[in-house]
């Protein structure tokens, strides 16, 4: 007893010490760290969970530090407003800062083991919570943890300032919101979703009890973990509101004999584990460049994890579980290859799904891997993959640029070599000799049946025309970026150019067709579309960025050739392709079959389909002779449209259906065209089908 009265001795003195004296007083047991903290208490916000939702409203994933969102005190449950003051702070609305009569009380019963309620009042608690969650250095947190007389005087000191600026409302409220309530969750909203999955709203006194309970130990008393021990501290709360007369005793003795009752909801962080995965982290990755977020890629993750922000993205749920669906019936996750496919919706640039078929995660004996193949290096950190002939659009788009006609014709030779200064990059430089041959058919053909029967040596012929710099900025005029710093010896403006050596994602290649699809407006990719802070207001909306690259006949002319391969007699067609609403569509096929591509769109939607050979670090291997989900691919299986094709159409085919059945705009001109002959598939032929 002597001991209880010398400490609230103390703590009654420090009420009438002046603050100047109470520094000097106390300075000894501090650090100078915490001692240049204000004796006001400064007011931050708590941190708070951010989600990011598809373009319906449904839920992709959390974000989030501490899983929090702050709710007001209107929309807690009276019942839990009851449990935790019974068990806290009975006394709180009659009581300023220090509630000296609790504490002496509280003493007395820890000193006889009773375990009813603590000593510290719910504003001296606040101001804890409240400076632990400020502290950011070492010396900081261990100054506002510190079991010290010290400590708690300057915490008293803290309390009583704040009392005298808010209500005792307010000042529940905050503790309810800040207050960590175990496994993850961090005010009262996320431990009712949690352990409950119901609104702090619809909390019962049962359910309130159980997360009142919680406060004095977190980790203790946890359910998942020690369910025997949380029932008992449940109980305690119960017992402690009948006593209060907060419910009747039978009422109390009937609640006690009844289960804990958790009905467990998750909120994982992150992107893993969204259905969503790999549009999720684009989006994410696309947001920490940002600096609409903040000056710093650092201030953007702590905006992004503790904002409580809600990002609307441009995933269509729909669409990407068609996607996911299409990828997983073709490649596996620990084939030697990467199913991949990305879809943008043209005019608009909204990426409208991502997905892939290696799963997000660290496991790489299941296949898993947190490189995104969908998406360019900045924001996948993979360096992409060869397109084939799906890059001959970019020379058709340079030809038609130029002024060349669709009926242009070629004697397109089996074989045909180029020689050295044929072609001049954007330097003006002259390239090196090129040997090109098909591997399709051969002969005089025109744009229309070059293009659709994707002949190698009419596209060297066309690209000559055309000029290598025009088809190279053609590309890039459709965001195609493309490696030229010959002063390092670094071009991929070569004369194959044309057969798709440079590196893509299939999200930059979806992006590309559909310029052609919107009528001739390239338009970035788009993620995301508005983002609100905690208190619903935008902070800001994302407008498309487009520009007009083409003019809308040379679009509806590129559209038109395009369109023959999703026809009778077009590769694609032949392998099971086609659409019941108009679509068009490239076949790309590298050489050695390291990988094959399929990009084919409607006015609505352009999606590319790749599957590349890969090892288990995404470095690029050969497809043929692997399997591909338990299917042997041979090198005459091997192609764009046979492979990539029917994944495409796998998603395609279930996409058509939210999708109206617009029709491209008439092409300027049209020639006529007859059926493809099946493309060859000798085993050393250069594949650019």
């Amino acid at each position: 007893m002597a001991r209880l009265s010398a400490l609230a001795g103390v703590m009654v003195a420090a009420l009438l010490i002046p603050a100047t004296t109470f520094v000097a007083v106390t300075g000894s047991n501090m650090t100078q760290d915490f001692l240049d903290l204000p004796l006001a208490l400064r007011q931050t916000p708590n941190p708070q969970t951010t989600r990011l939702l598809a373009s319906n409203g449904d839920l992709l994933a959390y974000f989030y530090k501490e899983n929090r969102q702050d709710v007001p005190l209107d929309d807690i449950a009276p019942n839990m407003q009851t449990a935790l003051l019974s068990i806290e702070d009975s006394r709180f609305y009659h009581h300023g800062a220090l509630d000296l009569k609790g504490t002496l009380r509280a003493l007395v019963n820890n000193a006889s083991d009773g375990q009813t309620q603590g000593g510290s009042t719910i504003t001296q608690q606040l101001v804890k919570l409240t400076l632990v969650q400020q502290a950011k250095t070492r010396e900081q947190i261990r100054a506002a943890t510190e079991k010290s007389t010290a400590r708690k005087i300057r915490e008293l000191k803290y309390a009583i300032s704040y009392e005298k600026t808010h209500t005792k409302k307010e000042i529940l409220e905050r503790y309810l919101n800040i207050a960590y309530f175990g496994d993850g969750a961090y005010g009262i909203s996320a431990a009712a979703n949690h352990y409950f999955s119901v609104s702090p709203d619809k909390l019962s006194v049962l359910q309130a009890a159980t997360i009142a309970g919680l406060v004095k130990n977190p980790v203790e008393f946890d359910p998942n973990i020690y369910p025997e021990r949380a029932l008992q501290r449940r109980n305690t709360v119960i017992g402690a509101m009948a006593r209060l007369g907060k419910i009747p005793q039978d009422e109390a003795e009937e609640l006690m004999t009844k289960p804990l009752g958790l009905k467990i909801t998750r909120f994982p962080n992150g992107c893993v584990t969204s259905a969503a995965a790999f549009s999720c982290d684009y989006a994410r990755r696309v947001l920490l460049t940002d600096k609409d977020l903040g000056a710093t890629v650092q201030e953007r993750q702590q905006k992004l994890e503790s904002g409580g922000l809600t990002i609307k993205s441009n995933i269509d749920v729909r669409m990407q579980n068609a996607a996911n669906k299409a990828v997983k019936a073709t490649v596996a996750p620990k084939d030697k290859a990467i199913g991949a496919l990305a879809l943008v919706e043209p005019g608009t640039g909204k990426v409208r799904g991502l997905a892939q078929s290696r799963p997000m995660g660290r496991d790489g004996k299941k296949g898993e891997s947190y490189v995104n193949f969908t998406v360019p290096r900045e924001y996948g950190d993979s360096g992409g993959f060869q397109a084939g002939s799906t890059f001959k659009m970019f020379t058709v788009a340079a030809a038609l640029k130029k002024g060349i006609g669709v009926g242009k014709t070629y004697t397109a030779p089996s074989r045909l070599t180029v020689p050295a200064g044929t072609y001049r990059d954007c330097n003006g430089n002259g390239t090196g000799p090129w040997q090109v041959k098909n591997s399709t058919t051969s002969g005089v053909k025109n744009m229309y049946t070059g293009t659709r029967q994707s002949v190698n040596t009419y596209f060297a012929q066309l690209e000559r025309d055309a000029g290598l710099c025009n088809t190279v900025k053609a590309a890039e005029a459709m965001g195609i970026k493309v490696p030229f710093k010959p002063e390092k010896g670094i071009s991929q403006q070569v004369p194959s150019f044309t057969l798709g050596v440079v590196s893509v994602s299939p999200l930059d290649m979806a992006a590309a067709y559909a310029t052609a699809a919107s009528g001739g407006k390239y338009c970035k990719p788009l993620p995301v579309d508005s983002i609100l802070d905690s208190n619903g207001k935008t902070i800001k909306e994302f407008e498309p960025q487009c520009k007009q690259v083409m003019s809308r006949d040379q679009a509806a002319q590129v559209n038109d050739i395009l369109r023959g391969v999703q026809e009778p007699g077009g590769f694609g067609y032949s392998n099971g392709t086609s659409l019941t609403i108009p679509s068009a569509a490239k076949t790309g096929t590298t050489n050695d079959n390291l990988s094959v591509w399929y990009v084919g769109y409607t006015p609505e939607l352009s999606t590319a389909s790749m599957i590349a050979g890969a090892n288990r670090k995404g470095v690029p291997i050969p497809l043929s002779g692997n399997t591909l989900n338990g299917r042997f691919v041979s090198f005459a299986a091997a192609g764009g449209s046979s492979l990539a094709g029917p994944m495409w159409k796998a998603a395609m085919g279930v996409i058509q259906n939210y999708l109206s059945p617009a029709t491209f705009d008439p092409p300027p001109q049209r020639v006529p065209v007859r059926a493809a002959p099946a493309p060859s598939k000798k085993k050393d032929t250069k594949k650019n089908d």
